[in-house]
């Protein structure tokens, strides 16, 4: 009997996620008819079908899906033996770091953080995941990922939480309303506010701040990203909120005006989340300090 590779693992894993024996091929940079051979070697070694297949798509089986999960934390597992080796060999930051950022920071803060990192760990190679939290916390888990950039609290028993600096948020409106006083969140409510589309945890923290309840029926539009929703106040549809850093950007090219609430003043915490069971500690911390520093010239 044949024993299971990791690299049949990892084709494995590559067509659960893209369900299409060409896509998976084609991400793991081998030819489709390999690929299915690899698949076909671990079915016959493990004595039972891993996925129904037909012409378009291809689904777990019932067994194939028990199998996923062992096979994701062996996987991980691989990934923390190649991390450990990593801190055995340097305490500096060097080889692949993986990071997850959620969108309403990503294009805001990751080019200063990487400016950053690349000129003082010149050996690190950095690899960056732009998608929301609750896909980056899954890649976390999955051990797809070394760390994220969110906003905190996640709440994922099995990562570690490390709080690196807090923002607020700012209203944005147009031009013509720039004499008009802030509203407070009572009346805020009242506008046509304009947010984030369901996904995002800013939406929530939004809806939050002005005591809405995304099930509730209400004027609301949604966007896609933050420049959506600022030219969409530009075009005059509404009102939005963004957090701070994305202001700089975000504002250059609309008729918009920002305004500062009064207190209580909405805010966010942003931090750093990674696996307990990662040995890369220290290398986190390292990146937190980087994050921290980039964050306070943003």
């Amino acid at each position: 009997m044949k024993d299971v590779t990791v690299k049949q693992l990892r084709y494995f894993e590559a067509l659960i996620e893209h369900g299409h024996f060409g896509r998976a091929a084609d991400v793991c940079a081998i030819s489709q008819p390999a690929l299915s051979m690899q698949i076909k070697e671990l079915e016959e070694t493990l004595g039972a079908p891993l996925f129904e297949r037909s012409a378009r798509q291809v689904r777990l089986t019932h067994f194939g899906a028990a199998v996923a999960e062992r096979a994701r934390a062996v996987l991980r597992s691989v990934e923390e033996l190649q991390d450990l080796a990593r801190v055995s060999a340097s305490s500096d930051l060097s080889g692949r770091m993986r990071i997850g950022v959620i969108p309403t920071i990503a294009p805001y803060l990751i080019p200063k953080i990487i400016g950053r990192l690349t000129f003082e760990h010149e050996n690190l190679d950095v690899r960056i995941r732009e998608t929301q939290t609750q896909k980056l916390v899954q890649e976390l888990t999955q051990g797809k990922l070394d760390m994220a950039i969110v906003a905190l609290p996640v709440s994922e028993p099995s990562l570690n939480e490390l709080p690196l600096f807090e923002e607020d948020f700012v209203l944005v409106r147009h031009n013509s309303d720039a004499d008009k006083p802030v509203p407070s969140a009572e009346n805020l409510n009242k506008m046509r506010l304009l947010l984030l589309e369901e996904g995002h945890c800013f939406r929530d923290q939004a809806l939050s701040f002005c005591k809405l309840q995304s099930t509730l029926p209400r004027e609301l539009l949604d966007g896609s990203s933050l420049t959506t929703l600022v030219q969409m106040v530009g075009a005059g549809m509404g009102v939005t909120l963004i957090p701070e850093m994305a202001v700089p950007i975000e504002t250059r090219s609309a008729p918009v005006t920002v305004q500062h609430f009064a207190d209580p003043v909405p805010k966010r915490t942003i931090g750093m989340v990674w696996r307990k069971s990662s040995p890369l500690a220290k290398q986190m911390e390292q990146i937190a300090d980087v994050v921290k520093r980039a964050a306070a010239v943003a």
